[in-house]
C-alpha cells in the first residue's frame, strides 16, 4: 500500500511533484465531503465543491499536455 501511494505522487519523469500532491489532497477532500454528506448530513457549499473539482480537472489537464522529456543519453544511431 505504501508503494502505491508513493507511485501516485510521481510525475512522468519519476520524480515527486507538488502538482500530484495537490491533486491527491483535492481528491481526498472530494471523497471526504461526500462521506460527510452521507454520514453526518453536513453539506459542502457548492462553490467550495466546484472549486476543488476544478483544481483536480486543471491538474489532470496539465498532466495530459505535459510532455515526457527525451532521453538523449543513449542514442540509437
Amino acid at each position: 500500500m505504501k508503494h502505491f501511494f508513493k507511485n501516485i505522487l510521481k510525475d512522468k519523469t519519476g520524480a515527486y511533484s507538488l502538482r500530484e500532491l495537490v491533486i491527491a489532497i483535492c481528491m481526498f477532500l472530494i471523497v471526504l465531503s461526500w462521506l460527510c454528506q452521507l454520514v453526518f448530513n453536513i453539506s459542502t457549499p457548492e462553490y467550495m465543491f466546484y472549486s476543488i473539482v476544478s483544481l483536480v480537472a486543471t491538474g489532470c489537464f496539465g498532466y495530459s499536455i505535459e510532455k515526457k522529456p527525451n532521453d538523449n543519453s543513449n542514442p540509437t544511431n
